[in-house]
């Protein structure tokens, strides 16, 4: 029982003191989770992210630079659920902790309609705030971890982001709710709504890409069967995020007669731009959608 203690006292003094010499580095996947993170750590900590604006992690390739951060990194906090894959070989490089902030979430199947053949769950948990506030838990212990002598400030700092995550839910769920019920269907430029859907009752009509992969190709039929869904449903926009290529959806939108309307899905925008936090992303994506599916 005393080795155990000793061992216990030990690593939260080897901790403590990596926080005040500087020598925690922590390394995010995407940069939602690294704005999360980010706010958790407060100044405390410096929190590096590894994905760029608008890189889109289903085709994300590590450069040299990448690969010493990554083999550099004390933690590594990804948003899982099956999202970073490609980190795995990379991960040989580095004795880091990985952390999963998706573990433990109810997670989505994907709809059969965009599936190539390949059973999987959809890992965009994020478009539901409620999940992020599952994430907060194990950043948060991490972090008390790491910095035992933050672990006040951690904890306040969580403390206050939930709350705003709470609200932040229910101004969506009451703006979500302006939609007249008949148009409250989505078409996205790939299968990465779900989550949103099913928190506040939209329909996922289609996908212009199949399943999970923003660089997948449709066949002739499945856009000919989507354009048909689009004119019968009398859907009016399709949605399609900033990592993604526009060219198939903006086809689609042209063929039927629907507005484009872009969203952050994967990715904050540049601190210039409309969507500098997780927080603001849903907003500025809650208010795009409102005002296209209700705009006659």
């Amino acid at each position: 029982m005393r080795g155990w203690v000793t061992g216990v006292i030990l690593g939260i003094t080897c901790a403590a003191s990596l926080a005040a010499s500087g020598e925690i580095s922590i390394l995010c996947t995407t940069t939602i989770v690294g704005d999360v993170v980010a706010y958790v750590a407060g100044d405390r900590l410096d929190v590096d992210v590894l994905l760029p604006v608008n890189a889109d992690p289903h085709s994300f390739e590590a450069t040299p630079s990448d690969l010493v951060r990554i083999a550099r990194a004390t933690v590594i906090f990804e948003s899982g659920a099956g999202l970073e894959e490609f980190l795995v070989p990379l991960l040989e490089a580095t004795t880091a902790r990985v952390v999963d902030l998706s573990a433990g979430l109810l997670l989505r199947g994907l709809s059969s309609e965009n599936e190539l053949g390949d059973a999987g769950t959809d890992p965009h948990v994020w478009l539901d705030p409620t999940n992020v506030i599952h994430w907060l838990d194990g950043i948060t212990a991490v972090l008390e971890n790491l910095d035992p002598d933050g672990a006040a400030e951690y904890r306040e700092r969580s403390f206050s982001y939930a709350r705003a995550l709470r609200d932040l839910d229910a101004w969506i769920a009451e703006q979500t709710s302006r939609i007249p019920p008949e148009r409250r269907r989505l078409v996205t430029d790939h299968d990465s709504f779900g989550y949103f859907a099913r928190r506040y009752g939209f329909h996922l009509i289609g996908t212009v890409l199949p399943g999970l992969s923003a660089v997948a190709e449709p066949s002739a039929r499945d856009l000919a069967a989507l354009e048909d869904a689009v004119r019968k449903l009398g859907v009016p926009a399709i949605f399609v995020g900033t990592t993604t290529n526009p060219a198939l959806a903006t086809q689609v939108a042209a063929d039927t007669g629907t507005r484009l309307v872009v969203l952050y899905t994967g990715s904050l925008s540049a601190a210039n731009g409309p969507a500098p936090t997780y927080v603001d992303l849903l907003r500025y994506n809650v208010t795009q959608i409102v005002a296209a599916l209700t705009e006659s």
